[in-house]
């Protein structure tokens, strides 16, 4: 209900309002209704018979703007029904310790949390740019050679669009990408290695920018569409436009599985001589060189495959579910899992975590980090959580969780979610997806934006506003705290990736570097103006 409605319109409309308090007033003289629990059997039960409800004002000020809301039951029975749906176990402090640890307990009590961190960011970091900056729209061209399916960003001349059968190679400019008219087909049809790894190099699922972005690894499924696991790579030369090697994933002797690929580092893909990178599979997560064990870089000169080798990392006997990594700066590890749990470690080990903070009950199914490695975001279908790594040891020195165990001074994270209504828009199949930060590769810059895509919608927030303590969308919520305020980027088709470029191509009157947002067939690049 909308609108700045006098009392007597309301009751006009047959809605009783009480005058009286909720405690004032017997459970039997107010309107009533029923709360349901669902059960991990998938079944709806009754968990309160009679639960209150009433309009409320959301102001008494005749002179100002107000709403009439509608308030359901007492706010703590709800959010323990919200914990019990979620983890399957009674909204106990007792289950809630076990459930997010006793240094996280900020995490089930937001207004307990220590919010000093968010506190600090804006203090350290000056005035929020405005959210109404306005999106330009500088380039919007067709792609080339078929669907696009997915974003191969450089920092360097180019850029690519990878497709199904090839690669189309776009220009980079300060206002954003635009194609050269250069389509690179995956010419391997006269290499041996098509009949070796199973199938050819078709709908790869990872494209990793390696060797000063003049190598590029193509990872594909298992078996077609169906399986979200490689058993190996192709190198691609882009400067030739071929196949120049095929690896397999090989541990032990035995074949074994990789579902992610990255870089060992932010900036690493701009390193001419780098030839390892990171793999993640469900139970492991490991670094992979593709020298032989004598120092020499395998070629096609063998009639094997060659065979990538396991030079660090670690195989976990079963239950750490893995789906998603992200590196920083210098190296240290961000991995996201099925259960909603973020762990952090180290450049030094990758057995054990340095610090893992407790799911919110939906998978991550996307990560990244910041340069710095100040700051993780997390993907879920939902929503994006945005966790600082921050705290202050027993000395009082600073560190973040990669090389320290945060103890209890962790703050609470912040949910970043569309509105009711946007979230309507964008349909009840269309989950969020790769969100990411703004692209740096360099110590003392900051990264400005975050985006995300979820279905025809490219969501863009400031991330300066997000971090304010003292921004409006904060103010008189309780517990985990949510930001609504963003900008929306639409398209006519499904999103493939939404991403900014590097930040050496912001200009003077942009805050930020252009935005590319790929659909199957189409890619446009936008530019962030400062200008009002």
């Amino acid at each position: 209900m909308g609108g700045s409605q006098s009392r007597e319109e309301v009751e006009e409309a047959k809605f009783q309002t009480p005058t009286a308090t909720l405690d004032e007033v017997d459970l039997t003289q107010k309107k009533s209704v029923k709360l349901y629990l669902h059960t991990p059997k998938a079944k709806w039960i009754v968990s309160d018979k009679i639960t209150t409800y009433t309009f409320v004002k959301s102001s008494e000020d005749e002179n100002e703007e107000t709403w009439w809301l509608l308030r359901v039951g007492d706010k703590v029975r709800v959010k323990d029904c919200l914990f019990e749906n979620v983890y399957r176990v009674e909204a106990t402090e007792a289950n809630k310790v076990k459930v997010y640890g006793k240094d996280f307990v900020g995490w089930a009590k937001g207004e307990v949390a220590d919010d000093s961190v968010w506190e600090d960011v804006e203090d350290g970091c000056g005035s929020p740019t405005p959210v109404t900056q306005n999106l330009m729209e500088e380039f919007d061209e067709a792609a080339l050679g078929g669907g696009i399916q997915s974003l191969a960003l450089g920092a360097l001349e180019n850029s690519f669009l990878v497709g199904g059968s090839g690669v189309e190679v776009v220009k980079n400019f300060s206002n954003g990408i635009q194609g050269k008219g250069v389509y690179v087909k995956f010419d391997n049809g006269s290499s041996r290695f098509g009949s070796h790894f199973g199938h050819s190099v078709s709908t790869p699922k990872k494209a990793l920018l390696m060797r000063a972005e003049t190598n590029m690894l193509l990872m594909n499924s298992t078996t077609s569409e169906v399986s979200s696991h490689s058993t190996g790579l192709h190198q691609f030369d882009i400067e030739t436009g071929r196949i120049v090697s095929q690896w397999n994933f090989e541990k032990d002797g035995a074949d074994i599985t990789m579902r992610d690929i990255t870089n060992d580092s932010k900036g690493s893909q701009l390193d001419p001589s780098a030839s390892t990178f990171l793999g993640l599979d469900d139970n492991r997560l490991c670094r992979w060189d593709m020298r032989d064990r004598k120092g020499m870089v395998q070629n096609l000169a063998s009639e094997s495959t060659p065979v990538l080798n396991w030079t660090q990392g670690h195989q976990f006997s079963r239950g750490t579910n893995f789906q998603c990594f992200a590196t920083t700066g210098d190296g240290s590890i961000v991995v996201g899992s099925i259960d909603g749990k973020i762990r952090l470690y180290s450049t030094t080990s990758m057995r054990q975590a340095k610090t893992a903070f407790p799911g919110l009950g939906s998978p991550i199914t996307h990560v990244d980090v910041t340069y710095d490695g100040k700051w993780i975001l997390g993907t879920t279908d939902n929503y994006l959580v945005l966790i600082s790594t921050m705290f202050t040891d027993t000395d009082g020195i600073s560190k973040t969780g990669f090389n320290g165990r945060m103890g209890h001074r962790i703050a609470a994270p912040r949910l970043l979610k569309l509105t009711p209504l946007d979230s309507h828009l964008a349909g009840v199949n269309n989950k969020f997806h790769g969100g990411q930060f703004s692209w740096v590769t360099e110590n003392g810059k900051q990264e400005r934006h975050l985006v995300a895509t979820v279905g025809k919608f490219s969501v863009i927030w400031n991330f300066q506003q997000v971090k304010n303590s003292a921004h409006e969308c904060y103010q008189n919520q309780e517990g985990l705290k949510s930001c609504y305020c963003y900008r929306i980027v639409l398209k006519a088709e499904s999103i493939v990736d939404s991403r900014f470029m590097h930040d050496k191509f912001s200009v003077s009157d942009s805050p930020e570097a252009p935005l590319v947002v790929a659909t199957p067939m189409k890619v446009s690049s936008f530019s962030i103006s400062s200008r009002q």
